[in-house]
């Protein structure tokens, strides 16, 4: 199956444990594979045969100011029911990486990876 990919969208956001992150904010980056055939959009040179990857993006940061949560798995799931709302049925694989954990002593990243539909999420 061919794939579309979105990698390293960055987006800021309302979510968290704490309190101050829901309230300020911070940095997230999401990576998303739609799994489709593009093989007619291969062809005849057609959008309309494939994914206007351009509509995600722009409801992704719209969600993206609005949401307000705990937990990144929520964000995951808003993120997966606005791609379905725009694309239907479309095997999608996300992960979505929180770029700075308020955990003391602590430096890496954490993510989530989910699907829907058969999707498989990005790899690095």
């Amino acid at each position: 199956m061919d794939a579309i990919q979105i990698r390293d969208l960055e987006l800021w956001a309302h979510v968290g444990v704490l309190e101050q992150e829901r309230r300020d904010g911070q940095w997230f980056r999401l990576d998303i594979q739609f799994q489709l055939d593009l093989s007619a959009a291969a062809v005849a040179d057609d959008l309309s045969t494939s994914l206007d990857y351009s509509l995600a993006i722009q409801a992704l940061q719209r969600l993206a100011r609005e949401i307000c949560c705990l937990t990144i798995e929520h964000f995951s799931e808003q993120v997966l029911d606005r791609l379905q709302e725009l694309y239907g049925p479309v095997p999608i694989g996300l992960r979505l990486t929180k770029c700075s954990a308020p955990v003391p002593g602590f430096r890496g990243l954490v993510a989530v990876e989910r699907s829907r539909g058969g999707g498989t999420p990005p790899r690095p």
